[in-house]
């Protein structure tokens, strides 16, 4: 595969073309530091890098689409290394089958993968608060980020891809970030560069009215909100969201469970320093009140199971939340925390899993029950992007956990010792993974209802 790369006029050296585009974006970053997004066009300093970032990758998942994997993932799936040569430069992609699996397990086709990653519309630059030196890219229609990163960060990740491939299997609810792909991409005489895809947690994001980073601590975590009224986008912090809650009424302890789980995880890999992200947008009042078909009630129980899990009968509803009175079908309502039959005559209120499971016979479907509740499933919306949507009473939420890939190394140690001396009695983000982690589920706790 081949492409272009326009080049400057007569007799300018790549170099200065590099500097000139620099200096011009220069000036472009200085007026629209704040805008968040904008799009990549050939006048930015990224837009060579982009294009051939769209190259690579429509070549790295075409080769998939032509070898479909069709065994189960091997040990040697998780090393692979596969190198493509283009003509301006090199690609390479690691444990591409693995992340294959990934989304196909997201019930996403390496087609719309493609189509997004690689359209002929510009990518967006995010520019963000975070005092990271990363660069963010999200294709146009926003569903996927593209995050250069180091190569530590990339090593760590590949070395830890199997427990977090199982942590995803044993809780495929979870609220992790997913990751789509890792890539290295090599343009002769310059520093190779590392880069990862990732799904957006804030996709759709078209009603988002707010956004936050949530570290669980103060020191550092506000932000200056944009002008009432303006189009500009800030993420904002911790302190910016003090006196607001997360009203989810039943669909709570799932979260609480949820993140816990996903806490507990990133504390045995000995990272601190994630974040929780946050968005929410109001339901519009058909979503507020609308009835749960029958239908649509199949729909999103099949979209709530796995491909490959213990498969369930439409007769019950084996997901978490659901509050079962009787095996017969009745009129449905539904809170998004799950789903309420009205009470029948006579039957017996069933008002948790566990105790589902006590009156059922052995063998039934509802055995099955057991399974989804260690897995923390919940019935999912039938939205785009339903591992991260939880709809409340009158808002709906996106929620996920990002950045999880800092180790609390000795530098990091010195850095907490540092931190405690400069900032007494205050919370800051350097802590042990330990704290870190229940830090954040408390904080959790405290802003749910």
């Amino acid at each position: 595969m081949e492409m272009s790369v326009t080049a400057g006029g007569p007799g300018m050296s790549a170099h200065h073309q590099r500097s000139v585009k620099r200096r011009r974006w220069g000036g472009l970053r200085q007026q629209w530091k704040l805008l968040g997004l904008f799009e990549i066009d050939q006048e930015h300093e990224f837009y060579s890098l982009t294009c051939m970032m769209k190259e690579g990758l429509a070549a790295a998942i075409q080769s998939t689409i032509d070898n479909a994997p069709t065994n189960e993932l091997s040990d040697d799936d998780f090393t692979l290394e596969v190198t493509q040569i283009h003509k301006d430069f090199t690609m390479e992609t690691f444990a591409g089958p693995v992340f294959a699996s990934l989304r196909g397990s997201l019930g996403m086709t390496e087609q719309e993968y493609q189509q997004s990653l690689c359209s002929e519309n510009c990518y967006l630059q995010f520019i963000s608060n975070s005092k990271s030196k990363a660069d963010f890219f999200l294709t146009n229609d926003k569903r996927f980020f593209l995050k250069t990163q180091n190569k530590r960060e990339i090593k760590f990740l590949l070395a830890n891809l199997k427990i977090y491939m199982e942590h995803l299997r044993k809780y495929p609810h979870s609220l992790l970030v997913k990751f789509l792909g890792v890539h290295r991409i090599q343009i002769p005489r310059r520093r190779k560069k590392y880069f990862i895809v990732m799904q957006s947690v804030f996709y759709p994001d078209d009603r988002i009215h707010a956004r936050y980073d949530i570290k669980g601590c103060e020191v550092s975590r506000w932000t200056e909100p944009a002008p009432e009224g303006s189009q500009i986008i800030v993420v904002l912090k911790d302190l910016n969201f003090e006196g607001q809650f997360i009203t989810l009424d039943q669909q709570r302890p799932w979260l609480l469970r949820q993140v816990e789980i996903d806490t507990h995880f990133l504390r045995r890999l000995n990272v601190l320093d994630y974040s929780l992200l946050l968005a929410h947008q109001p339901l519009h009042h058909d979503e507020r009140h609308q009835g749960l078909s029958f239908a649509t009630l199949i729909m999103r129980t099949k979209k709530s199971v796995n491909p490959g899990s213990s498969p369930i009968q439409a007769s019950i509803v084996a997901v978490p939340g659901a509050v079962l009175e009787d095996d017969s079908m009745l009129p449905l309502s539904e809170t998004d925390s799950g789903l309420k039959l009205p009470h029948a005559q006579g039957a017996s209120s069933c008002g948790s899993l566990q105790t589902c499971r006590e009156h059922t016979r052995p063998g039934s479907d509802m055995a099955e029950l057991p399974d989804f509740k260690t897995q923390n499933r919940r019935l999912l919306p039938n939205l785009k992007n339903p591992l991260h949507v939880i709809d409340g009473p009158e808002q709906r939420y996106f929620i996920g956990i990002i950045d999880i890939f800092t180790v609390y190394s000795f530098k990091k140690r010195l850095e907490h010792l540092w931190k405690r001396l400069r900032h007494p009695s205050r919370s800051f983000s350097t802590v042990s993974p330990q704290t870190y982690c229940l830090r954040l589920c408390q904080w959790v706790q405290d802003h749910t209802k």
